[in-house]
């Protein structure tokens, strides 16, 4: 599976990847064997890590690497020293024509006075390469899109959220409305079943006026009977 990152590089990020190479160079190991390391762990690909160590991480670590080339220089000859490589040689006695030769002899050029493990510090770091700048671009490139894509998507919820607040305020001042208007019902019900009562009562008292008590008399015979009232 191919690996692809859109995000950009982190802190934690440049930190694993500079604890990583340091930790290559203290065992003697290449700086393309961490870039791999490191590539595996964030899902990026070692061109990726490299160019991000040589362009961005590696010149905040120069006194670090320094340290850890020393120390794997001192790893390096106590190992020696302990498979017995550092014998004292014995200096061979040389005569006059053998010395003459010895001077005769042209002297070994910089490159070759270079020991080897001071070449291979020299060629354990990487050259930036054309394919190492167009991965560098291409993970540039796809950060920029999502960027782009995280913007709009940000400035669309804005706007929705926006919209939603206005169409809350318009309802909150419906819902304002509709409750005045239900308390103004709820007075004129109120006032109306008051006027409802009193002319309940009004008619009441206005009959109890109008029916006359009653009247009786004793007949021949001495029973009651209702005498029958005349209407006015």
């Amino acid at each position: 599976m191919a690996k692809v990152r859109q995000d950009a590089w982190s802190h934690e990020d440049d930190l694993l990847l500079a604890e990583t190479v340091l930790r290559h160079i203290r065992e003697g190991s290449t700086q393309l064997n961490a870039f791999e390391e490191v590539g595996d762990k964030l899902n990026r690909t070692s061109a990726a890590c490299g160019f991000r160590w040589n362009a961005e991480v590696r010149q905040k670590y120069d006194s670090a690497i320094d340290l850890a080339k020393r120390q794997r220089k001192e790893k390096k000859r106590a190992m020696a020293r302990k498979s017995g490589q550092f014998r004292k040689p014995i200096a061979p006695v040389l005569s006059s024509a053998h010395f003459e030769e010895f001077a005769s002899e042209e002297l070994p050029s910089d490159e070759e006075r270079i020991t080897l493990p001071e070449k291979v510090e020299q060629t354990e770091i990487p050259a930036i390469s054309l394919d190492m700048v167009i991965q560098y671009l291409k993970e540039i490139k796809k950060d920029y899109y999502a960027s782009n894509q995280s913007k709009a998507s940000l400035e669309q919820t804005q706007r929705e959220n926006s919209m939603l607040k206005e169409k809350i305020n318009s309802l909150e001042k419906q819902l304002g409305q509709t409750e005045d208007e239900m308390n103004a019902i709820k007075e004129d019900y109120q006032t109306f079943i008051q006027i409802m009562e009193r002319a309940r009562k009004m008619t009441v008292f206005d009959d109890k006026d109008t029916i006359k008590a009653p009247t009786f008399r004793m007949d021949k015979n001495g029973n009651l009977e209702q005498v029958a009232q005349s209407s006015n």
